[in-house]
């Protein structure tokens, strides 16, 4: 246990850059975590999201998500309420029901966030998707028995993969 005084370096909208003894990390801040969105169809495809993330310098694919209270007025959204908005910004999908699986941290070495993966069912297209005005997100549906060899095509083209989605995978599994 770290005895030394954590010391706030930096701090942005969302994020605090934190020194504590010889660790520096990032701090979640105006939110209260993130909710991921592990989403599949009654056809059995998976939903996916492409999109260029600006600290990677890449397009990544990674499950819907996004971050829990952080739009004025939205404070106080439950964590559910967060990933069924999340859900339709990004993909155009709203979800009958929406179960949390599982919190745990996001990046423990980097940031103070913690993520709450959600399975969503139910689902029916009620609209475009896409996300909100800045980003630029393309939706995958993509068959769960072609989507090993469907994340290894788009690696190969320099796509990153982002762990989570083999994480949402292992779930998929386990309701077999």
């Amino acid at each position: 246990m770290n005895s030394d005084t954590p010391t706030t370096l930096h701090t942005g909208k969302f994020l605090a850059l934190i020194k504590e003894g010889h660790w520096e990390y990032v701090d979640r801040v105006n939110a209260t975590g993130a909710a991921i969105i592990l989403a599949v169809t009654a056809d059995r495809n998976i939903l996916l999201v492409e999109q260029y993330r600006i600290p990677l310098h890449a397009r990544t694919i990674e499950l819907p998500a996004g971050i829990i209270g952080d739009e004025p007025g939205r404070t106080n959204e439950s964590q559910a309420e967060a990933a069924r908005r999340e859900l339709m910004e990004e993909t155009g999908y709203a979800a009958e029901r929406v179960e949390a699986l599982m919190t745990g941290p996001a990046c423990s070495g980097l940031t103070s966030e913690r993520v709450t993966i959600f399975h969503a069912s139910g689902l029916r297209r009620a609209g475009k998707g896409g996300g909100v005005a800045q980003e630029d997100i393309v939706l995958h549906e993509i068959p769960l028995v072609e989507l090993v060899a469907w994340l290894e095509t788009k690696a190969s083209t320099g796509v990153l993969i982002d762990p989570k989605v083999y994480a949402g995978l292992f779930f998929v599994t386990l309701n077999e």
